[in-house]
């Protein structure tokens, strides 16, 4: 089944937000608290941005989505994202993010290249924010992601409905200022209204920016070739583990 197929079983409303099962009950919310005081949690307590940008399904660029990225620095050319639907406190993981340096982008073999995309256009035209956080303390940041590369697996395909994570997990692809990536304006504008910013005044404001001097041709393979990427489960002989003595 490609991830491009329709979902494998029959989808509801997008607007019934939570998977099936029963309501969380109050011994499991004490529980719950309980554990939280007690456990170090210390992967999650690295996480120090919340970055809200738009992303598109690298075999149908007609499915666009607005994303939450949870943001992790591992050191100062790696990040790792846990990427979500929503902000809110029901917000559902539909995914993950890795994004690189351009040092170590140019260091991957041509075809894992194929697979990532840059982050220059997302984040020069606005569409790529920091909410809440004023610009002028985003900006440096920005200005460094600006020579980054991402690798976006989508593993929850929410906006077809689905209430599980179903199927294979889809390649998305980063906005680019081409028809053939553009975000959707009704998507920006509800983005905006949300977090009552501006876009446009944004990107103005992001006009110092440099460019990157360099752009690998092999990213963004969806703009440059017009062909994407959708991962199919095949049946295949598994290895099986010698016996033991």
């Amino acid at each position: 089944m490609a991830s491009s197929d329709k979902s494998p079983e029959p989808t509801v409303p997008y607007n019934r937000r939570q998977p099936p099962g029963d309501p969380i009950t109050v011994q499991q919310h004490i529980l719950d608290k309980g554990a939280s005081m007690m456990q170090s949690l210390k992967p999650i307590k690295k996480m120090n941005q919340h970055v809200c940008t738009f992303a598109l399904y690298s075999h149908d660029m007609s499915r666009q989505i607005e994303t939450h990225h949870y943001v992790t620095r591992l050191n100062q050319d790696f990040h790792q994202c846990a990427v979500y639907d929503t902000d809110d406190s029901n917000g559902r993981l539909i995914g993950v993010e890795y994004i690189v340096s351009d040092k170590i982008f140019e260091a991957l073999p041509p075809d894992e290249q194929k697979l990532w995309h840059s982050h220059a256009y997302e984040i020069k035209s606005g569409l790529w924010i920091n909410p809440r956080v004023p610009e002028v303390i985003a900006k440096p940041e920005l200005k460094n992601l600006t020579k980054t590369y991402g690798k976006f697996w989508c593993t929850w395909q929410v906006d077809r409905g689905d209430r599980l994570p179903l199927g294979a997990p889809s390649l998305m692809m980063s906005p680019q200022g081409v028809n053939l990536g553009m975000v959707r304006p009704e998507l920006v504008q509800k983005r905006d209204g949300k977090y009552n910013i501006s876009t446009d005044s944004m990107k103005h404001g992001r006009l110092e920016f440099n460019e990157p001097e360099w752009i690998n041709p092999q990213a963004d393979y969806c703009k440059q070739h017009g062909k994407g990427f959708a991962i199919d489960i095949e049946q295949t002989e598994m290895k099986k583990i010698a016996p033991f003595p």
